[in-house]
């Protein structure tokens, strides 16, 4: 058992190490000191009344990464980790007070930065994927389209990939009336964005509706009816390829959360999981 509130002795094991698959790392989810240094400040201080934290920080979120990357029940933890009943309140405590967006938040602007751009996007790509959910899905549809029952992810990313909104709405929400509701939701967030790009599933007067409401341009990239086969898009390759980037975390690959706000959760912890590695490398 590791050290109560200590988190000296993990530091020192992983000392030196850049990488997960290095000897001496126990899965491919769990943080290396350099990449802990990048968040280890923005969690709560130690509080001065009550019962003591037993377990650190770093190994209460690499219980939680790993229930992110493998897709395992909150139960099936590793013994090697910290109880999975501890592992899940706080999980819940984060989720509840915000803070596992605002890290998301906060690397991002990092990593920006570093790639020479400003912390604050003036671009986007809009679009949304269809996936199955679980029967413990409190809500969820038909998405006649797909001939999928289940729920549908609405993001919003910049131009590199990374993500700034999220929300996830029973599959039979259409594209256009979901991505009003995530935009009104995050309405002011964002004051530096000026164009959307977006596919002809959100033609019409959503148009007219983000230009009136965020003071932006709603740019339709259509696919033309002479090509076949598959083809690369201008702009709309790039949330494809974050939808990608979802499918190497099997808690992204079905929806097997209770309530859509845990699967929006999950979105942020797979973002996070790979700035903090981008950042470090």
């Amino acid at each position: 058992m590791w050290l109560k509130d200590d988190e000296s002795c993990i530091l020192q094991l992983y000392k030196g190490l850049r990488s997960p698959i290095n000897l001496g790392m126990r899965y491919t989810s769990d943080l290396t000191p350099s990449e802990w240094d990048l968040i280890s400040y923005c969690f709560p201080k130690a509080s001065n009344f009550g019962r003591p934290r037993e377990y650190s920080y770093l190994e209460i979120f690499n219980g939680i990464l790993y229930v992110t990357k493998t897709g395992c029940q909150w139960r099936n933890v590793p013994k090697d980790l910290p109880p999975w009943g501890s592992v899940y309140h706080y999980y819940r405590t984060w989720t509840r007070s915000a803070l596992l967006p605002q890290i998301h938040a906060h690397l991002r602007e990092q990593v920006r930065l570093e790639a020479g751009k400003k912390r604050q996007p003036t671009a986007a790509i809009l679009d949304s994927q269809t996936i199955k959910s679980s029967e413990t899905s409190s809500e969820r549809g038909y998405d006649a389209g797909k001939k999928i029952n289940g729920r549908k992810r609405h993001l919003l990313v910049d131009t590199m990939g990374l993500m700034l909104m999220v929300m996830v709405l029973p599959a039979n929400v259409q594209d256009r009336d979901g991505a009003r509701q995530m935009l009104n939701r995050f309405s002011g967030i964002y004051k530096a964005l000026r164009l959307i790009w977006a596919d002809g599933g959100y033609a019409g007067q959503l148009v007219s509706w983000v230009k009136g409401h965020m003071g932006c341009l709603l740019g339709i990239v259509k696919r033309s009816d002479d090509v076949r086969g598959f083809k690369v898009l201008p702009r709309r390759w790039v949330v494809e390829r974050t939808f990608g980037w979802f499918g190497r975390y099997r808690r992204l690959s079905r929806d097997y959360e209770r309530l859509a706000s845990s699967g929006e959760v999950m979105a942020y912890l797979a973002m996070t999981r790979l700035m903090l590695r981008r950042l470090t490398l």
